[in-house]
């Protein structure tokens, strides 16, 4: 299965979390079958809000499911109609988060769960 999650820099499976996605400065793809990390710079992170195109912006990533502190609801859709899940992080590192994400400890956003605003704690 392939997981991508936003990072405010490259620390491979050390990097921490950033708190939204569509203005993530990278992106960890990690595949929990053969361990390879993959990053991926976020040449769309200055975009206006709702105008994410995660797709694009993951480079075209064949992933099963995005971790993320945050994310729009155009996103969410734009990932669902993919068949992307989306799941909410903790604060943290990589790491961490796919730890808790192989125990199915992590919570699946939904259109209900999404954010208005780029900025989050």
């Amino acid at each position: 299965m392939k997981l991508c999650i936003p990072i405010k820099e490259n620390n491979g499976l050390k990097s921490e979390v950033y708190s939204h996605f569509g203005s993530a400065p990278a992106f960890l793809i990690f595949d929990t079958n053969s361990k390879e990390e993959i990053i991926i710079d976020n040449s769309n992170m200055n975009h206006v809000h709702g105008a994410c195109n995660p797709i694009q912006t993951i480079g075209g990533s064949n992933v099963d499911a995005v971790i993320v502190g945050g994310i729009g609801g155009g996103a969410i859709s734009k990932l669902n109609a993919s068949n992307i899940k989306v799941f909410q992080s903790v604060q943290g590192n990589a790491q961490l988060n796919i730890d808790l994400f192989k125990k199915s400890l992590l919570p699946e956003l939904t259109i209900e769960h999404a954010c208005t605003q780029h900025s989050h704690n």
